[in-house]
């Protein structure tokens, strides 16, 4: 009932731009820029979790974007979901581009999955429609492109709210798995790790620790899987190395 009226209700209620909350807009020109404008780019927390994949990002976590983000996954503006999309496919394209192995395969979107507690309390997973979002713009832009939800928690982990990068990383470790039957699945094209954000990296880290576990080969041809997000610390594109 709850994901329902949130659905329902971002149809009928006056709309407001979800970054700078100018009236009669989803999200108006500028803010659309700071989201998806500038293009994705290599970004590396600090510090970098071991494991960590290469990792992409549309736009630095801040101000409009930071907006934007918060108004999908805590106030239900599900609208969202389609901006956020666009800048994602932007990301999962950078991501893949770094990718030479298997260039014509289709791409296979696996969102890091919220806390079962979280999801019943937003009423939605944030990810995994963003991801949802983001499969469906690049398939209309022609690249064959889905989503495979196959990873899952194993166990309960702590709110990471306050929690540093090496308690977040332990806090982690060992959380994830692909669900049985996941891994015949993940064999149908190249693996793509997608998440709203990055902070430490130590999600993204432990994902993709449960997807090389869960199938050897997905490892790419630089020993990493890559993984694409919306947003990341803006200090993370200042440690870009390429």
């Amino acid at each position: 009932m709850h994901g329902w009226w949130r659905e329902i209700s971002g149809l009928v209620l006056p709309v407001a731009c979800g970054g700078c909350g100018r009236p009669r807009t989803l999200l108006c020109a500028e803010c659309g820029q700071a989201l998806y404008g500038a293009g994705a780019r290599r970004v590396r927390p600090r510090p970098e979790p071991p494991g960590l994949p290469a990792v992409h990002a549309a736009a630095p976590y801040e101000d409009a974007v930071r907006a934007v983000l918060l108004g999908h996954k805590e106030r239900g503006a599900l609208g969202l979901a389609g901006p956020l999309g666009v800048a994602l496919a932007g990301a999962v394209r950078g991501a893949a581009a770094g990718s030479p192995a298997g260039a014509a395969e289709p791409l296979l979107l696996v969102p890091v999955p919220s806390a079962p507690g979280a999801v019943r309390a937003r009423g939605h997973d944030p990810a995994r429609r963003i991801a949802l979002a983001a499969a469906g713009e690049l398939r209309r832009a022609g690249v064959p492109a889905r989503v495979l939800a196959v990873l899952r928690q194993r166990r309960a982990v702590y709110d990471q709210t306050g929690l540093s990068a090496r308690e977040r990383g332990a806090n982690l470790a060992g959380a994830l798995e692909v669900a049985a039957g996941g891994s015949r699945l993940l064999g149908g094209g190249r693996v793509v790790l997608v998440d709203d954000l990055m902070t430490t990296g130590a999600s993204l880290a432990e994902a993709a620790r449960a997807l090389s576990a869960a199938r050897e080969r997905l490892i790419s041809a630089s020993g990493q899987l890559n993984a694409a997000v919306v947003a990341a610390p803006a200090l993370s594109f200042g440690m870009n190395r390429n």
